[in-house]
């Protein structure tokens, strides 16, 4: 366990702090939070941090609890773990999952943890991590699809001092950054990273100067506590005290040949507090689909749904966590064992919001959202230059797809969006400015979205013809079982991957793979899936239908899915509409389903090679 240095004598005394100074920090630590950002995207080279922004900041209390951040991670669960004192000026460095407690989930994350001083005394950490393009390993982009252990998944970095009271320990970064493709790429990134753990540590001194240490320290006890109180009153206005409600998804494969792996999450209420269960989740996967989760993250999950229906003004953070227990059994594939591969974790980390949509609607609709885009699949593409003008220079693209959003009670789900509200997309011109590749679609396609009251968001194609020789990889999943509806709404379309190839065939794609060869003329179609639906389509506004049929959104023979009909001119025809919604309304049972999971999980393996061209894959088995 770390040993804090600290100089400063005597305690802190707690003091009352008025609703205008807390308003103010509570507002500064916000801005910090965003600057921690701003900072990174201006100094980052790879365009997974500087374009699409795969990172995520914290500023923590002095016990390391979260108070501003978008992810929380566990910075008590890494000090609890390294072994060493921590000195004002120390910046720690890890990639490594299993060395705390999964603060961090693979190895392409690196994760920089650095104690705030003011006066000679911790007064709260400064965290950021951010996914590195490359980590090395056996495959371009360091995510082997095959993967059996992390140890194929590049450089794995122990807890460690990169800088020791302010002084780089340069000869091991050397290290490390011999170990990657694009070492000028990580030691950007890195600094950014560090820059911007610096600047949130500048922030959080100022506050300490203009309203004082004692101030400042009441003010996040106050600001945990607003959400404690908040939690607790939501807990017990919602769920049944004793009551227990479960819902289950899948991981669709793992990359190796199985699944689909099943993922089961319970939560019953016992007096103030809620119980979070995994048990009876699938065993660890044998390839690297695992998500090895901080049990602290998952409060944070819980908590962004449950605090930001009730109060979205609200800065969320750990100040709940007491309120939340959490059984993640080992060796599940939530818990695997070390050392089992983790680079393919995305899929975990987005279907837990489908569980808890899918758990929490149960009791309240306000809470209820269909199956959404809950992945952030990957697309890496790399090589060497043959044109005369760079022949031989390298060139690696890591990139994140965007899908379908579900369909919500408030509305439609958008249509080719993020599942992380603050990732955007690389733009077309930057790809093809920077890389050998031509962008030649990026559309929505229609009919994807699941049909509803609220149409679920459509998946997007884009297709990438590629200029360069090289090889190509694929992160994704939804391609087997599909995005499900609610509340009588249909279920969004599952992904698909191809090869046009400059030679006329055409080769179908798995959701995972790696190192597939490309040449000059290839076109990939890398088409994402959709969100579900939301309410009974049959009751969506015809007009807007037709809108939406114009716009492309949805065809004219999808618009039948909601009962409607288009004229010659596309306006929707309202005495046919009426006439096919009667038809379609006493061919159906009179009560909507309240999960349209589509077919039965049997059906979907005995059709899935006629379907997706792909082999069903086989059924899990304990590593």
């Amino acid at each position: 366990m770390a040993q804090i240095i600290q100089h400063a004598a005597g305690h802190v005394a707690a003091v009352d702090v008025d609703v205008v100074t807390l308003d103010i920090i509570e507002n500064a630590l916000r801005n910090a939070r965003y600057e921690m950002d701003e900072v990174l995207f201006r100094t980052a080279l790879s365009p997974g941090i500087r374009e699409q922004h795969d990172e995520f900041p914290l500023i923590g209390d002095p016990e390391g609890k979260m108070v501003a951040g978008q992810f929380g991670l566990s910075v008590p669960a890494l000090l609890g773990r390294y072994d060493g004192t921590i000195e004002e000026g120390d910046v720690l460095l890890t990639s490594d999952p299993y060395a705390c407690d999964a603060a961090i989930s693979h190895a392409n994350d690196w994760l920089v943890v650095m104690p705030i001083y003011h006066g000679g005394r911790v007064v709260g950490w400064a965290s950021m991590f951010g996914h590195m393009s490359d980590v090395g390993g056996k495959t371009p982009s360091s995510m082997p699809a095959d993967a059996r252990t992390i140890f194929e998944e590049g450089v794995v970095i122990p807890p460690f001092k990169l800088y020791r009271k302010g002084e780089l320990n340069a000869e091991a970064l050397k290290i490390i950054l011999n170990q990657v493709r694009m070492p000028e790429w990580n030691r950007a990134d890195l600094n950014g990273i560090v820059a911007a753990c610096r600047t949130a540590g500048r922030r959080v001194q100022e506050l300490c100067d203009r309203f004082g240490v004692e101030t400042y320290l009441s003010a996040l006890n106050a600001l945990l506590d607003r959400n404690y109180r908040a939690m607790k009153t939501l807990l017990t206005t919602i769920f049944a005290d004793g009551e227990t409600i479960s819902f289950t998804d899948y991981i669709c494969d793992d990359g190796v040949g199985y699944g689909p792996y099943e993922l089961k999450l319970s939560l019953t209420r016992a007096g103030d507090k809620v119980v979070l269960d995994f048990t009876g989740s699938s065993p660890q996967a044998r390839g690297p689909v695992n998500y090895y989760i901080n049990e602290n993250l998952v409060r944070m999950f819980f908590g962004i749904y449950m605090i930001t229906v009730a109060d979205p003004q609200i800065l969320w953070n750990d100040g709940y966590y007491p309120l939340i227990d959490v059984i993640i059994p080992d060796e599940s594939y939530w818990k695997p064992k070390y050392p089992a591969a983790l680079n393919a974790r995305n899929h975990g980390i987005g279907r837990v919001f489908d569980l808890f949509g899918g758990l929490l609607g149960q009791k309240n609709p306000d809470l209820l959202n269909a199956a959404g885009f809950s992945s952030s699949p990957h697309f890496m593409y790399s090589g060497n230059y043959t044109s005369p003008d760079r022949k031989g220079e390298w060139f690696q693209l890591y990139s994140i797809g965007f899908g379908g959003i579900p369909g919500r009670p408030i509305g439609d789900g958008p249509d080719g969006h993020s599942l992380w509200p603050s990732f955007v997309n690389i733009p077309c011109e930057y790809l093809e400015s920077y890389y050998p590749m031509r962008i030649e679609r990026w559309e929505t396609v229609a009919d994807t979205g699941g049909a509803g009251l609220h149409r679920g968001g459509n998946g997007v194609d884009v297709a990438y013809r590629f200029l360069e020789p090289g090889t190509i990889a694929i992160h994704d999943d939804r391609w087997l079982t599909y995005p499900w509806g609610v509340n009588g709404g249909e279920p969004g379309a599952r992904g698909r991957k191809w090869l046009e190839r400059a030679d006329g065939t055409v080769e179908v794609l798995p959701s995972k793979i790696h190192d597939v060869p490309v040449r000059p003329g290839d076109l990939l179609h890398f088409v994402t899936w959709g969100g579900g639906g939301w309410g009974d389509p049959l009751a969506r506004d015809p007009g807007l239908v037709a809108l939406e049929v114009r716009r492309g959104l949805v065809s004219a023979d999808g618009a039948r899915r909601y009962g409607v009909v288009l004229t010659e001119a596309g306006e929707a025809d309202a005495a046919a509409t009426a006439r096919l919604r009667a038809e379609l309304s006493a061919a159906r049972p009179a009560a909507l389903p309240l999960f349209n999971m589509g077919p039965p999980l049997p059906e979907i393996l005995r059709r899935c090679l006629d379907e997706t061209g792909l082999p069903a894959p086989r059924a899990p088995v304990a590593s």
